[in-house]
């Protein structure tokens, strides 16, 4: 008997924790509505104090192209993780980590040239990976990971 009621004890408790984990105060920054077909991902998830970025191409939300050249796809993939982590309640600054995929790894350069003019403290740690290919023939792709900053009363 003791054991038959122990066994339910600890049932019950896998559930309850399972609910709490499920409903554990994660805020999601949903994809734009504008998207047509609804994309099946968030934009970023803050989960434990920790923000994930999506993945994001340069991709300009009026025409749904990718940037002309790679200055300009490079401003346009920055410009899309600004703004979820803005939707987040978080700056770029706030990134600890970042990792950029490439298509094109002569495109090194001309990548960072952009990407450091989105920062104004240290740098997050980065990779940046050489890859085949990427979704609507993007050159890059750059998601990450950020943590809010407690400094300058933030």
């Amino acid at each position: 008997m003791f054991k038959k009621a122990f066994i339910i004890s600890l049932a019950g408790l896998c559930f309850s924790a399972a609910g709490v984990a499920a409903d554990s105060g994660r805020q999601y920054v949903p994809a734009p509505a504008a998207n047509e077909p609804a994309l099946p991902f968030s934009e970023g998830v803050m989960a434990g104090g920790v923000f994930y970025v999506a993945g994001h191409i340069g991709m300009d939300p009026a025409t749904h192209k990718v940037g002309a050249t790679a200055d300009a796809e490079a401003r346009l993939v920055m410009d899309a993780v600004k703004q979820t982590l803005a939707d987040g309640g978080l700056t770029m600054d706030d990134l600890v980590s970042v990792t950029v995929y490439c298509t094109d790894l002569g495109l090194y350069d001309s990548f960072n040239s952009v990407y450091r003019t989105y920062f104004h403290g240290p740098f997050p740690a980065r990779a940046f990976i050489g890859i085949d290919k990427l979704v609507r023939g993007a050159h890059f792709e750059v998601a990450g990971t950020a943590v809010k900053s407690r400094a300058a009363g933030r």
